[in-house]
């Protein structure tokens, strides 16, 4: 697992940790009968069966979640879970209408063995679009390249979280730093290496034996910080664990000069060019559909709610999760439209300055980044409609 991809994993472990696990997945694997291309629907204003993959693959880097809203926006009515596959599948849908090719979402953290999503992507090459972290992908251009076609999050959803009875005063990551406070979080996770090297936290407060489930900052009262999700840990801790029951304080790590752009949706690098007229076509209708999930979001919430309890793999992600994510990503800023004004859109100097950040921490772990790699390498803005925007 990749360590950016152990904050959302934390979050994972602490919901199941939190939370009853009451839904019971049905039998059978379907919510209702897919349409293949086979079945003759009518193809809509946007036609991507000459251009793009008779199934468009999207691999999520873990279980559904609110998080990928915007993806399961494509799937209309017809939906199907597949819960052995871990996958939900059906028409890939524009504004209501048929494009005349299949998408299907595939699940990833336990579901792939917690592989990184740049190697899935290697592994499968049915798999057309994936979600990678900038720091992920920097990490694995020398052997599995690829570049960023969207963005989903304009702020990444990582925290640093803490009690505001203990630290009344503490307002960012930085003022935990001069506390007494310990950190606890996943050992390895980048970000923390950069918290540190900045100066905004001591490396002895780091405490890397979190495993995700809320138990030792419950234990400790109060006195403690820990990693977490600005979309997940607030909420569940507050709602869900009764042994806490009271609200937490955080920082985004976004906040504290880590720019990096946290799952986007991503091809491998030689699929630029090659899947350059499916791209052109397909990437906009993402962005859109991106757009429309926040103006009603209920009926991809429930499909991935649903898909959830088919799945009945231990992480459970009730409606209430759902929804109040939906809220939060938009409140918090993290869903919002590049500085161009584009939604899904890419800062060039932003992505260099990751670079910048993520190399010399990648060079101390002996991660070898590829020679010569720029930012048009990482990200690039060619396939959007510069159009879309958030309303």
């Amino acid at each position: 697992m990749s360590p950016s991809r152990r904050g959302v994993a934390a979050s994972a472990t602490l919901a199941v940790a939190a939370l009853a696990l009451s839904a019971c997945a049905g039998a059978g694997s379907t919510a209702g009968s897919a349409a293949p291309p086979s079945s003759g629907a009518e193809i809509g204003a946007v036609d991507l069966s000459g251009v793009c993959p008779s199934t468009v693959v999207i691999q999520t880097d873990w279980n559904p979640q609110a998080e990928q809203g915007g993806l399961f926006a494509l799937l209309g009515a017809d939906a199907e879970i597949d819960a052995s596959r871990k996958s939900v599948s059906g028409p890939l849908m524009s504004a209501g209408e048929w494009t005349g090719v299949d998408v299907e979402i595939r699940a990833g953290g336990p579901a792939i063995g917690f592989q990184g999503v740049p190697s899935q992507m290697y592994t499968d090459p049915d798999i057309l679009l994936g979600w990678v972290n900038t720091d992920d992908a920097i990490a694995a251009s020398g052997t599995l390249p690829t570049t960023a076609v969207m963005s989903t999050f304009e702020k990444a959803p990582w925290a640093i979280m803490w009690d505001p009875q203990t630290y009344p005063d503490a307002r960012t990551i930085a003022d935990i730093g001069r506390t007494e406070a310990s950190v606890r979080y996943f050992d390895g996770t980048t970000y923390m290496d950069y918290l540190v090297g900045s100066g905004q936290l001591r490396a002895d407060q780091l405490d890397g034996s979190y495993d995700g489930t809320p138990a030792a900052f419950v234990a400790a009262d109060g006195k403690d910080a820990q990693q977490g999700f600005a979309t997940v840990e607030p909420w569940v801790y507050e709602n869900a664990i009764a042994e806490w029951g009271r609200p937490l304080s955080y920082q985004l790590v976004a906040d504290t000069g880590y720019p990096i752009y946290a799952v986007a949706l991503s091809v491998r690098a030689d699929d630029v060019t090659a899947q350059n007229d499916c791209l052109e076509k397909l990437v906009p209708v993402v962005q859109q559909a991106s757009v429309d999930y926040f103006a009603d979001p209920s009926a991809a919430n429930d499909l991935l709610v649903r898909a959830v309890e088919a799945y009945d793999n231990g992480w459970v992600y009730p409606a209430a999760e759902a929804a109040n994510s939906t809220v939060q990503q938009r409140e918090l800023g993290l869903v919002a439209d590049g500085a161009d004004g584009i939604f899904g859109s890419f800062d060039e100097d932003r992505v260099a300055e990751v670079q910048r950040i993520v190399s010399p921490i990648l060079a101390e772990k002996g991660v070898k980044v590829r020679e010569g790699l720029t930012p048009e390498d990482l990200a690039t803005n060619r396939f959007l409609d510069a159009g879309i925007s958030q309303p």
